[in-house]
C-alpha cells in the first residue's frame, strides 16, 4: 500500500548526488511533487509540504542525508493533527464510539476490525447494530460480530436507531463492557436526512467519540466528505478503509492536513485483523522504507502467547519443530492479518518479499494441500516427522487425496524450512531472515533445488 509513494520517494532522493548542488535539489522536489500529485496527494498539501522540504534543505545544506532528514520532519508534520492517536478509553466505561460513514465505505466491517483490534487487547467489546436503513446490515453485523467473538445488541422489532443506540448503551453499562461500538446509518451520498439522524443518535447517547470511516479508494472524495462529516456532526478521528487497495496510497496525506482531524486507524486487508493503528512517525517510517519495527512488535505481542513462542523457539534450535508446531503457528499468524501488511513493517523487506507478500494463510491452495496432509496423519507422524516411510505415505495419500509426488513434496519442503529455521535462529539478526525471506516460495516454503 506504501510502495507507490516508497518507490517516488527513493527516486527523487536519487536525484540529488553531490552536496550543494541547486539544480539537482531542484530536479528531486519537482520529481516528488508530480509523484505525489500521480499518488492522488492533495495538490494544496502537496505543494506546502514540498515547499518545506526544500527551504529546510537549503538551510541545512543541501544533500542527500538533508534531504531525507527535511523529508521525514515535513511529512510527520503533514501526518499530525490536534487530537488523539489510535483508541482512547474513556475513564468511566463504557467508552463509547459512534461509527459514521457513506454506504459502501466499509463502515461494517471495520466496526467489526475495530471490535476484534480491541478483543485481542482483552477488552470487552459490544457492537450495536444502528444501521436500521441498508438491507442486511444487521445480519451482517451480527456475522461479523461472531466471526470475531464479541457480543452485539439488536432489536428485530425496533425501527428507531435512537432506541437501539440507548438500549445498547444501558446493556454495556450494566454488564460492565470496557467499549460500546455503534453502527449507524449511512447513504451513497451526504444527505439532510441522514446528517440528521446521525446528530438525534449523538445526542441521545452523548459518544466519546465519533469516528468517520472513509474509502481511501475515492481519492479526493474521502478528503471531502470526512471535511463534511467535520463540518455537520463532528467527527474526533478518521479510520480509512481499503488502504490495501490503494495502490496511489495519497489519501493518507491529504486527510490530517486537509481535514483537521487524525486519522486513527487504517483498513490494511480484507481480513478482521487487518487495521493497523495510524501513527505518523511509524507511517512516514514505512514511506522511506525503514519499515515499522515499534508496530510489528505490537502487532505481534497482542496475538502471541510468549511461553508457547519460548517453547517453539527451543523446539527450532533444537531441531524439533513438528507438524503440530505448525499448524500452532499457522493459526497465530492468521491472527495476525494479511502478510503484506506485516512485511512492510520490517526494514528492507517490503521490496523484496515477492509472492510471500500474497501469501494467505487460510486459503491458499498450499497451505490447504498441507493441512490436508497433516489432518491425515497420525499423531506419533505430526510430532515425528521422521517416522513417514513410503507406506505411511501411501496412506497418508489415500486420506489427504494428494498425490505421494505432492506429499514428497511438502515434507521435503518442511525438513528444508526446518532447517533454514534452525540456521536462522542460530545466526539471527535481520540479515539472516532477509536471506530467508528471499529464499520462500509462494506456499510459505523453500523453493526447493531443481
Amino acid at each position: 500500500m506504501f510502495d507507490s509513494i516508497t518507490g517516488s520517494i527513493k527516486n527523487a532522493v536519487n536525484k540529488i548526488r553531490h552536496k550543494d548542488d541547486v539544480a539537482s535539489l531542484k530536479k528531486a522536489t519537482l520529481e516528488l511533487k508530480k509523484s505525489l500529485l500521480k499518488a492522488d496527494v492533495h495538490h494544496k498539501t502537496t505543494k506546502e509540504l514540498v515547499t518545506a522540504i526544500e527551504l529546510e534543505t537549503k538551510r541545512v545544506g543541501i544533500g542527500q542525508d538533508s534531504f531525507i532528514n527535511a523529508l521525514k520532519s515535513e511529512l510527520t508534520k503533514t501526518l499530525t493533527t490536534e487530537g488523539n492517536q489510535g483508541f482512547v478509553f474513556s475513564n468511566t466505561p463504557p467508552t463509547t464510539i459512534l461509527m459514521t460513514g457513506l454506504q459502501g465505505s466499509g463502515k461494517t466491517t471495520t466496526t467489526g476490525k475495530l471490535a476484534s483490534y480491541l478483543k485481542q487487547r482483552k477488552k470487552k467489546v459490544l457492537v450495536a447494530a444502528g444501521d436500521l436503513q441498508r438491507l442486511a446490515a444487521v445480519e451482517q453485523l451480527k456475522q461479523i460480530a461472531a466471526q470475531v467473538e464479541v457480543d452485539v445488541y439488536f432489536d428485530d422489532n425496533e425501527t428507531n436507531p435512537i432506541k437501539i443506540a440507548l438500549a445498547a448503551k444501558e446493556k454495556a453499562t450494566k454488564e460492565h463492557y470496557d467499549v460500546l461500538l455503534i453502527d449507524t446509518a449511512g447513504r451513497l451520498a451526504i444527505d439532510e436526512e441522514l446528517m440528521t439522524q446521525l446528530k438525534d443518535v449523538r445526542d441521545a447517547v452523548n459518544p466519546d467519540e465519533i469516528f468517520y470511516v472513509a474509502d481511501s479508494l475515492t481519492g479526493h472524495d474521502a478528503t471531502k466528505t470526512a471535511s463534511s462529516f467535520k463540518e455537520q456532526i463532528g467527527i474526533d478521528g478518521v479510520i480509512l478503509s481499503k488502504y490495501d487497495g490503494d495502490t496511489k496510497g495519497g489519501v493518507a496525506l491529504s486527510i490530517a492536513s486537509q481535514v483537521g482531524v487524525p486519522l486513527r486507524f487504517i483498513g490494511t486487508g480484507e481480513k478482521m485483523p487487518d487495521l493497523e493503528v495510524f501513527i505518523p512517525d511509524r507511517i512516514v517510517s514505512r514511506l522511506l522504507g525503514l519499515g515499522d519495527i515499534e508496530g510489528l512488535a505490537e502487532k505481534t505481542s497482542a496475538v502471541i502467547d510468549e511461553k508457547k513462542a519460548k517453547e517453539v523457539s527451543r523446539k527450532i534450535k533444537k531441531g524439533e519443530f513438528n507438524f503440530n508446531d505448525f499448524l500452532d503457528q499457522l493459526a497465530m499468524m492468521s491472527k495476525l492479518g494479511s502478510m503484506k501488511s506485516i512485511i512492510g513493517m520490517i526494514p528492507g523487506l517490503s521490496q523484496m518479499a515477492g509472492p510471500l507478500k500474497d501469501m494467505d494463510f487460510e486459503n491458499s491452495d498450499e497451505i490447504k494441500r498441507i493441512k490436508a496432509l497433516i489432518g491425515s496423519m497420525t499423531e506419533k507422524e505430526r510430532l515425528q516427522p521422521s517416522l513417514i516411510n513410503p507406506s505411511r505415505k501411501k496412506r497418508i495419500a489415500k486420506g489427504s487425496g494428494l498425490s505421494e509426488v505432492q506429499i514428497n513434496k511438502i515434507l521435503k519442503q518442511f525438513k528444508n524450512a526446518s532447517k533454514m529455521a534452525k540456521k536462522l535462529s542460530s545466526k539471527g539478526g535481520m540479515k539472516g531472515l532477509q536471506n530467508m525471506m528471499s529464499q520462500m516460495g509462494p506456499g510459505g516454503m523453500p523453493n526447493l533445488p531443481r
